[in-house]
């Protein structure tokens, strides 16, 4: 029999986190409620959820200090949920790493809709990752041999079958969307993309949200993956990005 997988839901509003738990307990999910920042550290800890659902207003440490403190050992998925709408709560939400944010009050179903994709899109990082754990104990190096789709270029290897990365020699771990950004930008090398294409392509019909979301998503690769001799992720000023290949 399956495992379930574990959602953890921090709200300080009972009433709406029973109401999560409810139906995602109907859709066969394990769910764990706490009400302020310090218990969900705790919980993080000791439940291990698959997914966290993250109120941003609670008391004493708030859901972007919460955010911030898992993100340091931690990528598991984070979905925040607020009642403020402005795109500066949105872009600083995703800047900390959470995975998706949504406006209360939501739809419960529309809710549960999007923790079973953010799921869909984490599995195969988890797998990886312990497929790599397994047959790499004694080094971070990931073997040369590729299968699936894959992009290749000097320093850099994206591979979106297994949802790996190796820049330099190692694997650097990234989420989903960042992952599935960079693949798309380097399948189409010198390609332009505007902000809204690269949302319609990487987020598609499930991702109601600002186009700043892109930007946020570019500055979190760039982080990881520095700019190289043959290749390079530039900003095409007043439009968008490109993957630019340089020849030489």
């Amino acid at each position: 029999m399956a495992t379930k997988q574990k959602i953890l839901i921090v709200d300080d509003d009972t009433n709406i986190a029973e109401l999560i738990s409810l139906y995602l307990t109907k859709e066969c999910f394990e769910t764990r409620m706490v009400e302020d920042g310090e218990e969900a550290i705790k919980a993080f800890e000791e439940f291990q959820p698959n997914l966290i659902l993250l109120d941003l207003m609670l008391p004493g440490m708030d859901g972007y200090e919460v955010c911030r403190t898992i993100r340091k050992t931690s990528s598991v998925p984070i979905i925040m949920l607020s009642a403020k709408g402005e795109i500066f709560d949105k872009v600083l939400g995703l800047e900390l790493g959470a995975d998706d944010y949504m406006i209360k009050p939501f739809d419960s179903k529309e809710l549960v809709a999007r923790v079973k994709a953010v799921l869909r899109r984490f599995q195969p990082v988890q797998e990886a990752v312990a497929i790599a754990a397994a047959g790499n104990a004694s080094t971070n190096t990931v073997p040369n041999a590729q299968t699936g789709e894959y992009v290749e270029y000097p320093d850099l290897l994206v591979n979106l079958t297994n949802y790996s990365v190796t820049y330099l020699g190692n694997t650097v771990e990234m989420p989903p969307k960042e992952l599935e950004l960079l693949y798309f930008l380097a399948s189409h090398p010198n390609q332009v993309f505007t902000r809204e294409q690269l949302l319609d392509h990487i987020w598609g019909y499930e991702y109601v949200g600002d186009t700043r979301t892109v930007d946020v998503h570019v500055k979190r690769l760039r982080e990881k993956i520095k700019d190289r001799e043959n290749w390079s992720v530039a900003t095409v000023w007043g439009i968008g990005y490109k993957f630019e290949v340089k020849s030489r």
